[in-house]
């Protein structure tokens, strides 16, 4: 135990240099920051600060599971964010300093999950509202970061709150609402106690999703899941009007800001951005955007605003124009694979459910989009004269796309019976290698116009994980979640060599050299083979939780990179067989990770739809 600890502590910090991704799932998660100039958003259970006219970002850690919502001070000097957490157990809510970009204070007292949070006007206090195993709201003092006072948010035969807003104006009022539950709270601060008034709302009886605070107190706005908007008086807990009467708003109002200037920005979970004022709620001006809308943050004083999306899109929006800019995109389903063209670190591509993506690498944009509705595509890889992007789909088919269009160019049908499951091409272009979810390897010949089977491989009994080949393309290894690796003869077309563990084998590369190749998956090792007979060199202790799924070696075969279940990046010395390098970024399990050509970056994806990219540690 001692050598573990002496060699623990020579692992160096991997340096984290920008993440793709955002959460548009967290309810009101995107917030613009008061000094007009960041954006500040979850991802996972990191949060990000983005810089919105360069593209510096800093990364807030401190949470262990992922971030439930978010809420930044009036005057922008402290971050609050709560987590969900597992049945019974605390869920945190830390306090950051914004300007230090440092954690000042946990507060822990709700169970389960922190529903939403919201500031006092004038940064005096928190308020927060647990989820639904917990149902209590609690008022904390920022000075004393610690609580006041709590109480259950809802009455006994209502549904649960799930939302807050404070007043714009006095630090002793504010508002939660939810399903079935409207109520008027005022801090009673010398007694340490908090009153709520149960707003009268006659036979309406709505579920409540979404809050808005008018600048100067006298109304609050409730958006609802049957898509219309309740208007409620602060000071008589009276409805004053409700609307739209005819045509509501589909699939609810799931985002409400009041302007200074009167009148509504309204989100819709259809994706449809409104300008309304009361009492007729109709559009005023109106945009329809991609996924529904979890997010309207404004910037100022909403001359300008930012609208995000449950497809993790994020717009830009003028007020004068009412147009839309596409600002940031990003995965929201889990990404299954990445992979860098031939010799260029400039674009990469990767592949998330119905999608696959070209990004740009320096700059994080993404260049091209392809889609395939209703199927998931498990592997991608480029052509090496970068002509086409073969991608794997799980209805058996494969599929090859131009790069800079996207145009489809070719498909095989029915190229595996059980989906197929992973893919790699040759450097010649000339042949296409496949696995599928019947453990089959097929080899098949491209031509200029034809695609022909030349064999199938039939010797795994169940799926293949990871297809890598030999840079003569003579031969190629395969792995499976059977508990083999085979290396195959790419010229007779039969079987070289058999691999056995007792793992299900998720990724495997090819030293540089061939004569050794590397292996790992669900049993936490890493294993070096004997090519020439198949024998096992060494093995390493790869991860202490959960199964490896990625790994990539440098082309000089001096240092190789795993990710896996531990949400851990992990930089290897191939001869020595130590760890140098951690890098702590990721929220979700990692998929899939590769080290660009040139050995500039580290590339990695993780199943919570987020890309990463670490600098690679040595001067290359």
């Amino acid at each position: 135990m001692d050598d573990q600890i002496s060699s623990e502590a020579q692992v160096a910090e991997l340096e984290l240099d920008t993440v793709i991704g955002f959460n548009g799932h967290v309810p009101h998660g995107l917030k613009c920051h008061p000094d007009q100039e960041h954006l500040i958003y979850p991802l996972g259970c990191t949060i990000l600060i983005q810089a919105i006219n360069t593209q510096e970002q800093n990364f807030l850690h401190g949470h262990k599971n992922n971030v439930s919502c978010l809420s930044i001070s009036p005057k922008g000097d402290y971050i609050a964010s709560g987590q969900v957490t597992f049945m019974g157990f605390k869920a945190d809510i830390i306090l950051w300093d914004y300007k230090k970009r440092q954690l000042i204070a946990r507060l822990s007292l709700h169970k389960g999950k922190i529903e939403a949070l919201a500031f006092s006007p004038n940064d005096l206090y928190l308020v927060s509202l647990g989820g639904p195993d917990d149902g209590s709201v609690v008022v904390w003092s920022i000075a004393k970061r610690d609580a006041i006072c709590g109480s259950p948010a809802a009455g006994l035969n209502v549904g649960n709150a799930t939302t807050v807003v404070f007043s714009r104006c006095r630090d002793e009022m504010f508002v939660t609402a939810g399903n079935g539950t409207i109520r008027v709270w005022e801090l009673d601060l010398p007694n340490r106690k908090i009153w709520p008034t149960e707003c009268q709302t006659g036979q309406t009886k709505r579920i409540v999703i979404s809050v808005g605070m008018a600048g100067d107190d006298s109304f609050f706005y409730l958006g609802t899941t049957t898509g219309d908007i309740l208007k409620m008086n602060p000071r008589t807990k009276l409805l004053a009007d409700t609307g739209p009467a005819k045509d509501k708003f589909s699939l609810g109002v799931s985002a409400i800001r009041c302007l200074k200037m009167g009148g509504l920005l309204v989100g819709s979970g259809a994706g449809l951005l409104v300008f309304c004022k009361s009492p007729s709620y109709k559009p005023i001006k109106k945009i329809q955007l991609q996924g529904g809308i979890t997010s309207i943050t404004l910037r100022g004083e909403g001359h300008q605003f930012f609208v995000g999306t449950e497809e993790s899109h994020i717009y830009r929006v003028n007020f004068t124009d009412f147009k839309e800019t596409l600002i940031a995109t990003c995965h929201f389903e889990a990404v299954e694979d990445i992979v860098f063209p031939f010799g260029t670190a400039e674009l990469f591509a990767t592949c998330a459910k119905k999608d696959i993506r070209v990004w740009h690498t320096s700059s994080n944009r993404e260049l091209l989009r392809i889609t395939v509705p209703n199927m998931t595509c498990h592997g991608i890889d480029f052509m090496r004269d970068g002509r086409s992007i073969i991608s794997a789909w799980d209805d058996g088919r494969i599929r090859a796309f131009a790069p800079e269009t996207g145009r489809l160019i070719y498909v095989i049908n029915n190229a595996h019976r059980i989906g197929v499951t992973a893919i790699a091409t040759t450097s010649d272009c000339k042949r296409v290698i496949s696995g599928g979810g019947e453990g089959e390897v097929r080899v098949w010949q491209i031509g200029c116009q034809t695609q022909k089977l030349e064999e199938a491989l039939k010797e795994h009994k169940s799926s293949v994980s990871c297809i890598r080949v030999k840079k003569n393309n003579e031969e190629c290894v395969t792995a499976s979640t059977d508990g083999t690796c085979i290396i195959w003869d790419l010229v007779r077309l039969r079987r070289n060599q058999m691999i056995l563990a007792n793992t299900l084998f998720q990724c495997v590369c090819y030293h540089p050299e061939e004569f050794q190749i590397i292996t790992s998956g669900t049993d936490r090792k890493i294993a070096y083979w004997e090519i020439f007979d198949g024998s096992v060199i060494r093995e390493l202790e790869g991860s202490l939780s959960g199964a490896i799924n990625g790994m990539d070696i440098t082309q000089e075969g001096v240092h190789f990179v795993t990710g896996g279940n531990d949400h851990l990046v992990k930089v290897w010395d191939y001869n020595e067989g130590e760890v140098t390098h951690v890098g702590v970024g990721h929220s979700g399990n990692i998929t899939r990770i590769r080290i660009s050509p040139g050995n500039q970056y580290i590339v990695s994806v993780s199943a919570d739809g987020a890309i990463l990219r670490w600098k690679y540690p040595y001067a290359s």
